[in-house]
Order: C-alpha cells, then structure tokens, then sequence
C-alpha cells in the first residue's frame, strides 16, 4: 500500500479529503457518491475519522477497509486513545493492517460528549498523542500523521507548551502533520515557521473546510478554536439570509485562502469534506488543481 509521504510531491501542490463513517444507510450512500466523485481526481490520500472515544471505531475500520480494497484510492486511517487501553489500540492497529492499511493518523482525542471537558486518561492507555505514535510505529511499518493546531490546541495554556507537545509528536516518529481548519493563513504559516526554527520539516498540511453556510461556519470556529476574522464577517454576515449569495462567497474566501497557501508551497490542501464532494470540487476547480474536463463535469 503506497505511504502519504510518497505522494506529496515536490513541486507541485496536491490536495487530500477527509470523510466520517457513516451512521445511516442514507449517509453511506452519500459517502460512497463523495469516493466515486472524487476518485478520478486522485487525491493524495482520503482519511476516515474515528469517533470521540472510539464510538466508530468498527465503522472507521470497515470504511477505510472498503476504501483500500474498492477503490485506487490512498487510505488513511484515524486512531485515537480515548477510552482504549494500549491492548486495545494494538487491535485496533492490527485490524488496519489485516485490512492492508497503511497509513495511520494518530490523535490522543478529545473527552466523548464535551469536547472541553476533563482529560481522564484510560488507566491502561496513553496521556499524549506522541505516546500513540510510538505504539503505531511499534506494530508495524506505517506511515503515521498527527494533528496540528495553528489556533494553539484549546488546552494548551500558552503557546510554549503547545509547540512543544507539537514537537515531541514529530520526534516520536511522524512522518507528516494535519493543520486543524483557520481561515487566516497568518496563523498556519507561523506554525510552520516555529516547527522548522526546532528542526521539525515534515510536511505540514492546511486543514480546509470550505464555507458553504453559516452552519459550516460556525462549525469552523467551533472545532478550531478561533473566532471569525472581522473581513470575512463584512462579507458573509449581509448574505446569512442568501443561502445562494452565501455559498458563492463562501467558496471564494476559501479559493482566496488556498491561493495564499498555495503560494507559500504548501505540499498539500487537506479538505474536510463533511462527506460531499461538490464544494470540494468547486474549490479545486478555481485553483486549476482539477483538469478541464473534470471542471465540467
């Protein structure tokens, strides 16, 4: 199975997405649309989310199954520590293995039902997510992402200790790195900065999400821990009761945003999908990352 790091190539900027396991029978047809739309694109790789502690992990493990043996799609697999024992995470990683998954984006997690709320840590698990790279590059040859925070992470009580523990998770053996959502490029290219400033080059990618409605908005800050930059309120607050004038600027403040990234060489745009591929497409589309015929169809 081909590993994430061979397809970021030098050069050229290349695009990845992220879907979520469905739940339904409806969300698994609309997931398996989104593969087949984006196939032909060949993106990097596809990543599959795995839920606050670990309440997907069965359907994490039969998706990107699915996907690494249906498609000629690059898989990646989520894994976090919430709730799991080290034995059990050793199953779950051998299940991604007997799967011929590859690829493994470790994140300790977040609390299940409130995202803020207190870390307890399992009393046979991990505490860092620098912890889980380690057991996942212990199971097996893998290719392992982790998470990055260019907002900080919102347990992070200053940003010393972010970069820090940002740190340590690329010692501990990551080979590539995943950009939470921002909608200042500022804020991710600082990021970059301080990695390179302690010696840490692996490629950091932009986490995109593009605006479509002010409920994808507001889930933007929400997840990542900002608050909205007042020039993309003075476009988008006037157009809240637009959806169609909403979604069209929308979708250029996002084109604007990777333009930006895209000129500061980023090796890719990661895009959290929210499993649809049309808005992703549009977006590719502007940037002429897709081709002419794919553009139209």
């Amino acid at each position: 199975m081909t590993k994430v790091i061979d397809r970021l190539r030098p050069g050229k900027t290349v695009f990845s997405v992220e879907f979520f396991p469905p739940k339904t029978d409806e969300e698994e047809r609309h997931l398996w649309r989104a593969i087949r739309e984006l196939e032909p694109l060949d993106p990097a790789y596809v990543s599959v989310t795995y839920g606050a502690g670990g309440s997907s992990r069965d359907r994490t493990v039969r998706t990107t199954g699915r996907i690494a043996s249906d498609t000629t799609l690059v898989p990646v697999a989520h894994l976090t520590g919430v709730n799991h024992s080290i034995a059990e995470l050793r199953h779950v990683i051998g299940s991604y293995a007997a799967e011929g998954i590859t690829n493994v984006l470790a994140i300790r997690g977040d609390p299940p039902g409130d995202p803020l709320g207190e870390w307890i840590p399992h009393p046979e698990g991990i505490t860092y997510a620098d912890e889980l790279v380690r057991l996942v590059r212990e199971c097996g040859d893998f290719s392992v992402g982790v998470a990055a925070f260019p907002h900080m992470h919102p347990r992070s009580p200053d940003l010393e200790s972010d970069i820090k523990h940002m740190v340590n998770k690329l010692r501990a053996g990551a080979d590539f790195s995943v950009a939470q959502m921002f909608l200042e490029p500022e804020y991710f290219l600082r990021l970059r900065d301080r990695l390179a400033q302690r010696g840490c080059h692996q490629p950091l990618l932009p986490g995109i999400m593009p605006i479509t409605t002010p409920k994808v908005l507001g889930m933007t800050t929400q997840l990542s821990n900002m608050t909205i930059p007042d020039e993309v309120s003075a476009v988008l607050d006037p157009l809240r009761e637009d959806p169609a004038g909403f979604r069209e600027a929308g979708l250029e403040i996002t084109t604007r945003l990777c333009e930006k990234l895209i000129a500061e060489g980023v090796p890719a745009l990661h895009f959290y999908s929210l499993n649809r591929a049309k808005a992703t497409r549009e977006v590719l589309a502007n940037l002429g990352l897709i081709d002419g015929v794919l553009k139209a169809a």
